[in-house]
């Protein structure tokens, strides 16, 4: 098994959870179900499983009186041989968007607390109207107050070393360097940034880390990739309204393209000649909210809070996994990347898109700055201890015009440039290699 983050954050919900359901959202495949099915196994005497998506007949389970007892009465009527352990007993409700009753069901279930309750689903972002798959049902009494929502994304770097077998004494000892603002010994340095190369090529999908870190085959990960987007697309067929479809994929094939392009910000002509916000902003609220893009917003000036600031109609969009744009760009552009022989623009599109992804998984929400002119711009800027930093990210090892410019003109107590390179600290800014993004 993959070790995950996520599987403490479940032990964390279980000591702690009092009267409070926990449902799980995300992309598809980043592992939700198995990591329950293990973190059942191994914390429970039981856990009995509902997938609404591959037996829509247990709906009836839902149907008619919500309270726990009748529920449990009529689980075990449908699923003859399960045992009820109070105390030490995981029900687990999976593709729960297909059972509204289910969902409404999680409020009386806290309640009665005999058991412990997870629930997940894919595109649970979707809000209902979104979604054309007529199995989906609008859930008339959302669980407020009952309801722990968790988001699940690939695996984050650490995660990935954890599986190529580093521990965490290593990586300890990498944060201690980026703590003290030491430079990191040339040998491992050389070591990491080859790793977070490959890190960018394989991505974080479960499967595909899997069979890379069993078989380290480069055409096994892209064919595994290869599924996992058709998959995506079968998404948008059953998922996405009739003529809304080609909009969608219209869309999502654009992001590659503008990221290679390294675009200042999302460009509706890119995706159609005289495209429009009128024509494509519902699509891209919908990969959105289906968990398969991330929206990075300019703002009108960098000041807490940026969510204030956002200014609506500049922003850039990036793929919610890194590995999946690379599988898009194809094995010779992956090749590049893993030698250090990448140029041009989509160089530094690409890493825009990894670092994009690891402050995501980090907690932060994406903003970045540009002047109207063009003059100034921070690939991010980051909420944190309290005030705006800035965060340049270089593909290279360019200089910093516009990150001194900002320095000069807002003054921020931190600044910060990721580089490909080692850590280094002179007039005001923190140089870092750019895995050490996960210490962010």
């Amino acid at each position: 098994m993959l070790r995950r983050k996520d599987y403490d954050s479940l032990l964390k919900w279980k000591a702690e959870k009092g009267k409070e359901c926990l449902l799980i959202k995300g992309a598809r495949q980043t592992g939700k179900t198995y990591l329950v099915r293990e973190f059942g196994k191994n914390e429970y005497e039981s856990t009995i499983e509902i997938n609404f998506l591959e037996r829509p007949s247990l709906k009836e389970i839902f149907s008619g009186d919500l309270t726990a007892d009748e529920i449990y009465k009529r689980m075990s009527g449908h699923l003859p041989g399960i045992r009820f352990v109070p105390g030490k007993t995981l029900i687990f409700l999976d593709e729960i968007q297909r059972c509204a009753n289910a969902r409404t069901a999680l409020k009386f279930l806290a309640e009665d607390g005999r058991f412990d309750v997870i629930a997940s689903g894919s595109l649970l972002g979707l809000h209902y109207g979104q979604d054309a798959d007529q199995e989906v049902e609008e859930v008339t009494s959302v669980p407020v107050g009952y309801e722990r929502q968790m988001e699940m994304y690939s695996l984050d770097f650490e995660e990935y070393l954890w599986a190529l077998g580093y521990g965490a004494d290593m990586i300890s000892e990498l944060e201690r360097y980026y703590q003290n603002r030491q430079p990191v010994p040339g040998d491992i340095n050389e070591k990491m940034e080859s790793l977070f190369r490959e890190y960018i090529v394989v991505g974080g999908m479960p499967e595909a880390v899997q069979a890379f870190v069993l078989r380290h085959d480069y055409n096994e990960v892209q064919s595994i990739q290869e599924k996992i987007m058709a998959s995506y697309d079968d998404d948008i067929t059953s998922h996405v309204k009739g003529e809304s479809r080609a909009k969608v994929r219209a869309v999502y094939a654009s992001v590659p393209r503008q990221l290679a392009k390294e675009r200042k910000k999302f460009k509706y002509s890119d995706v159609e000649k005289k495209g429009t916000a009128r024509k494509f902003g519902d699509s891209i609220e919908w990969l959105r909210d289906a968990n398969l893009v991330r929206i990075c917003y300019n703002v009108s000036e960098p000041y807490l809070p940026l969510s204030a600031n956002e200014v609506d109609t500049e922003f850039k969009m990036y793929f919610h996994d890194s590995g999946l744009l690379m599988s898009v760009y194809g094995v010779q552009t992956k090749l590049a990347v893993l030698n250090g022989t990448i140029k041009g623009n989509a160089k530094g599109g690409i890493y825009e898109n990894i670092i994009s992804e690891m402050l995501t998984k980090r907690g932060y929400s994406l903003h970045y700055y540009k002047t109207s002119d063009s003059s100034m711009e921070i690939e991010f800027l980051l909420e944190k201890d309290g005030e705006i930093m800035p965060l340049e990210v270089k593909a290279g090892n360019n200089t910093t015009a516009s990150l001194n410019h900002f320095m000069e003109k807002f003054k921020p107590s931190q600044a910060m440039k990721l580089i490909n390179g080692n850590i280094g600290e002179a007039d005001g800014k923190l140089t870092l290699p750019h895995y050490m993004a996960m210490f962010l």
